[in-house]
């Protein structure tokens, strides 16, 4: 019906028909040929420069601070949406009309993107072995992420406050937006993953299974490093086609194509990376086993510190600046809304093991 429509309109009348799909890959050839859709636009997420302009529309609506810079808040919100930007404004007024303020300060932001991006804060009774646990898996993250950091990725906050689906976590920030990741790079990413998991063994002598996660998004990123990218000792050989037709109910799933032996390969070269990332993990914490004892201390202290914290115990041996702490949430901020469910769900559907945007690494609960 939609063919015949168009095909009726007159020629000459300079009408544009548009239409917008997230699945190209399943339209009907014939809606693509010359005279119908023939012309196809991606829109991307927007960059640097695209999110700054979109926050800048939205945040005529709302009174903002002379302290808020939208550019560095625009540098700290890598892969967002334009709703996603709009809705980060609108939480951060909600935050700040809650807290009796006359406009939106930086913290409110700050505060508005953590929830938006790892979900509310959800206050919990745990007893002091448990935050013990955490708190040196958190330090043992952020230890190794400091030292092995090469400026790109840096330790946004460290806490010990469970938020969404995890006991604590470890907040990243990009610097900018990643288009290209190197072999240096991702392996950073899979030792910083172990790092949590190392300092439990280190602190306690035992391992827990706050590390699931962190073990997940590792043999992730190993296994694309292995099949998709050639970051391996097997060569740049693609192994499995990816079949991620995950919008027609299917599973994400990759289609072996190789022999039993080539994947017993593929899997011994996933786990010598794995491995060999966590024994870096852990050498690196080892040599820096005070600073390790003494950010896992100011955690359970404090239960949330900054990145330039982390930095001031590796260099000092102690914290240095001040602590600033977000104002004790209401019982309704700590309670999780459908939009944060659905959110949750997204978040854990997602694929790509190096999709750009803030990452944080923690303790599943």
């Amino acid at each position: 019906q939609l063919l015949v429509e168009m095909d009726g309109f007159d020629g000459h009348e300079g009408i544009i028909i548009i239409a917008a799909t997230n699945r190209p890959d399943v339209l009907d050839n014939a809606l693509l040929r010359p005279g119908r859709f023939d012309r196809q636009v991606v829109i991307d997420l927007p960059d640097l420069e695209g999110r700054e302009a979109i926050l800048k529309v939205h945040a005529k609506k709302i009174k903002l601070s002379e302290e808020v810079e939208l550019k560095s808040l625009a540098r700290a919100t890598a892969g967002f949406s334009g709703a996603d930007l709009a809705n980060l404004l609108n939480e951060g007024a909600l935050i700040a009309a809650r807290r009796r303020k006359k406009a939106v300060e930086p913290i409110d932001l700050d505060d508005a993107r953590e929830k938006i991006s790892f979900g509310r804060e959800r206050r919990r009774v745990m007893d002091d072995e448990d935050r013990k646990i955490i708190a040196y898996h958190e330090a043992g993250h952020a230890i190794v992420q400091a030292k092995i950091d090469d400026g790109l990725l840096p330790i946004h906050k460290v806490t010990i406050i469970p938020r969404g689906q995890s006991l604590g976590s470890t907040m990243f920030t990009p610097k900018k937006d990643i288009l290209n990741h190197s072999k240096r790079r991702v392996l950073n990413q899979v030792c910083c993953a172990m790092g949590g998991r190392a300092a439990e063994e280190i602190e306690i002598g035992d391992v827990t299974s706050g590390a699931a996660g962190d073990i997940r998004m590792a043999t992730n990123i190993a296994r694309s490093m292995v099949c998709d990218w050639g970051m391996s000792e097997l060569g740049m050989i693609s192994f499995g086609d990816k079949q991620d037709q995950v919008f027609l109910g299917k599973e994400l799933s990759r289609a072996q194509n190789y022999s039993e032996e080539t994947a017993r390969k593929i899997d011994f070269a996933i786990k010598e990376i794995i491995d060999q990332q966590y024994d870096r993990a852990k050498q690196i914490l080892l040599d820096n086993i005070d600073a390790l004892h003494a950010s896992a201390n100011a955690l359970l202290e404090f239960e949330t510190i900054e990145g330039k914290h982390v930095h001031e115990i590796l260099e000092h041996g102690k914290i240095i600046s001040e602590i600033v702490k977000s104002p004790e949430p209401n019982t309704e901020d700590t309670e999780p809304d459908a939009e944060e469910e659905k959110a949750k769900d997204s978040t854990e559907k997602k694929s790509d093991p190096l999709e750009p945007g803030t990452e944080a690494i923690g303790a599943p609960a």
